[in-house]
């Protein structure tokens, strides 16, 4: 495990680990869960909630929110302006500030017709628990949080304090956007998953802060499992499943089983909390502070870390204002009735992933950030060239490929006695040693080979 907190350290928790998904409104994929637990604020019967065709056509039509959700395809739109207008139900324009607006959700459908004719029934539309039996046994068995709504970052703080962090990656991992985590000194704290993770659960070896990166890209060998539409929830059930069923520690066994003016928090998003700690099928509505205005929302998990490790202060207004978890934490003794096995996901797509497909905008975001690492952004081209024409298939080759000449760099600065402080940066023009030595193992031949030892 990660080092002892500080001696005023007041709560049972040595570990906190953070996995992200991506891109799925509360109601969308837990909404239906009300039906198993009326706490849960969801939808009851799904005829409280609709949309019409065109806010500004009575007579357009009205779509009805159902639960007959399965694999959504295309990728609905979550631009700043989609989701101004799915919230106001107008399109974005600078003349009306968005105060003078209601902001009645009446704007999805619309929204949605006019990416593409029939998109509208896909976002009206949540998952039946049985759909998504993963998140459902969560739901049930742990915490579930239904109000979720240039910098110091949360390493940094607890680094200062004398805490570990660790990130485990699958494909380049996304938190190198942030800069200050190029640095050598934390080159220590990137683990790939799959040779990893399970090992460090298993020997008590894991950091006291985690974060577990998933794959962004959806290949055949190697489908996405980060939730973001178009990729199947089945393979991202299967990866929460994979994350919560690795050995614990003291081999405890349960039974079987643009223009945005951040004035607004936007949809919800679901957050399910899991540990032994938290009393079985616990609902949590809004925080009780620590402002009569506090919501839970992102912040709310490095605010949450602050409050748990004791760390000396906040990041920024934003995490002071945000409402924490640590409440849930009441519990003298861990439960021992958890489950240790989850249910099977259930399948909701029969295609392959389609390797030649186009870029989300996020793909083409980590595509621009290894061009950054591989040192390809001080050429001619410049990193938002490299995305136009490129696949899927073709863009994790290009990310994998800049990633290992990142992580080569890194090393051999490390061999040349630089200081630790220092950002790891490919030079121009690249040098030989930046190149793949012949003795080398690649992130890549690590990457497939690990692939190899969990399939075979």
């Amino acid at each position: 495990m990660g080092p002892e907190p500080s001696s005023n350290f007041q709560f049972p928790i040595k570990t906190i680990v953070v996995l992200v998904q991506e891109n799925r409104s509360f109601d969308h994929m837990l909404g239906w869960m009300k039906t198993l637990n009326p706490e849960i604020d969801g939808v009851a019967t799904g005829t409280e909630y609709s949309n019409p065709l065109s806010t500004s056509d009575p007579n357009s039509g009205r779509l009805y929110f159902t639960e007959k959700s399965t694999y959504v395809d295309p990728d609905p739109g979550h631009s700043i302006q989609d989701i101004y207008e799915q919230i106001f139900g107008v399109q974005w324009t600078q003349d009306v500030p968005s105060k003078q607006l209601n902001p009645a959700m009446r704007g999805f459908a619309q929204n949605a017709e006019r990416k593409q004719k029939g998109m509208s029934e896909t976002v009206v539309n949540g998952f039946n628990p049985d759909a998504v039996p993963v998140y459902k046994e969560l739901v049930s068995e742990f915490a579930l949080s239904v109000e979720g709504l240039p910098q110091k970052t949360i390493f940094e703080s607890l680094d200062d304090a004398s805490l570990s962090f660790g990130i485990y990656y699958q494909y380049p991992p996304s938190t190198l956007f942030y800069r200050n985590l190029r640095k050598l000194e934390y080159l220590k704290n990137f683990h790939p998953f799959d040779l990893t993770f399970k090992r460090h659960c298993k020997e008590g070896k894991l950091p006291n802060y985690v974060v577990i990166e998933q794959r962004y890209f959806d290949l055949k060998i190697l489908p996405g499992n980060d939730d973001h539409p178009s990729h199947d929830v089945f393979e991202s059930q299967k990866f929460v499943k994979q994350v919560y069923e690795v050995p614990s520690p003291d081999d405890l066994i349960g039974p079987e089983p643009y223009k945005f003016q951040f004035d607004r928090l936007g949809v919800r998003v679901p957050a399910i909390l899991i540990s032994p700690w938290i009393e079985k099928g616990t609902v949590l509505h809004g925080p009780s502070g620590p402002y009569p205005t506090s919501q839970f929302e992102y912040s709310s998990i490095p605010a949450t870390v602050k409050k748990i490790f004791n760390l000396k202060e906040f990041l920024t207004k934003r995490d002071a204002w945000a409402g924490t978890f640590e409440s849930l934490i009441n519990r003298e003794n861990p439960r021992t009735d958890c489950p240790e096995i989850l249910p099977e996901p259930v399948r909701l797509r029969d295609t392959e992933a389609k390797e030649d497909a186009k870029l989300t905008d996020f793909q083409k975001e980590l595509v621009q950030m290894t061009a950054v690492l591989g040192g390809d952004h001080k050429k001619d081209i410049y990193p938002h060239k490299l995305v136009g024409g490129r696949t899927v298939a073709t863009a994790v080759d290009y990310a994998n490929t800049s990633f290992e000449k990142f992580l080569d760099e890194c090393e051999r600065l490390k061999q040349n006695g630089a200081d630790e402080f220092t950002i790891c940066s490919l030079p121009l023009p690249v040098a030989e040693h930046s190149k793949k030595q012949p003795n080398s193992r690649s992130f890549i031949s690590k990457f497939f080979s690990c692939v190899a030892c969990n399939n075979s």
